[in-house]
């Protein structure tokens, strides 16, 4: 692994409960970003319909990934809804020193782990406009069991929970208006200004309300 010092690029987290769109927030910003780059994280889950290998994750057995585990291969590591998830620390530190800035699509908890390690990555998280919009959203993608949503939507106010952790928040309601913010947000870390922070006190509370219920 290289030392800090030689490195150009700069590091950045994004984080958001499922359905609240940071994915498509990432891949539209890829095609018009040629500095920025996204990780491709290691996962044990099983490929779905569309995903390429090396493009959006590295298939991993288990036991190979409990291997790269214990041989400290990854700059952070997480299980999610029963699969393991794990960031390399060479594909990471071979971008960043090549120059371009890097972006990992993670957990709260896989961000928290970065910034430990990384104190100056800048982190993103991602809010949907509402409770009602994370579940249309989710049934809308089509990928999942009517369980398998009730389930990502009830661990939704956990992830929530995790927003005041995080440098920015971005509430993706209009997309475009979305993109723009986590652009500007990556153009001031690259020129050293200051990005103003959004007040989401309000929403989050009515996000976080009633936890019982996430409908």
């Amino acid at each position: 692994m290289s030392s800090k010092s030689q490195r150009s690029g700069r590091l950045f987290v994004i984080s958001a409960p499922s359905g609240a769109g940071k994915t498509s927030l990432v891949n539209a910003l890829l095609e018009t970003d040629r500095k920025l780059v996204s990780s491709v994280s290691h996962t044990t889950r099983p490929k779905r319909q569309g995903e390429k290998e090396g493009k959006h994750y590295y298939f991993t057995a288990r036991a190979d990934f409990l291997a790269l585990k214990s041989k400290s291969a990854f700059l952070e590591h997480a299980s999610v809804f029963g699969h393991l998830y794990g960031t390399s620390v060479e594909s990471v530190d071979t971008h960043l020193t090549n120059g371009l800035d890097v972006i990992l699509e993670i957990d709260w908890q896989g961000a928290r782990k970065v910034r430990e390690k990384e104190p100056a990555t800048t982190s993103i998280f991602v809010l949907p406009p509402s409770r009602i919009a994370l579940v249309e959203r989710l049934r809308c993608r089509g990928e999942d069991s009517p369980e398998e949503i009730q389930r990502r939507t009830n661990l939704a106010v956990e992830e929530i929970s995790h927003f005041d952790e995080f440098d920015h928040v971005l509430v993706n309601d209009n997309f475009d208006e979305a993109l723009l913010g986590l652009t500007n947000i990556i153009s001031s870390v690259r020129n050293g200004t200051i990005f103003p922070k959004s007040n989401v006190s309000d929403l989050t509370a009515r996000l976080l309300s009633d936890k019982s219920r996430f409908e």
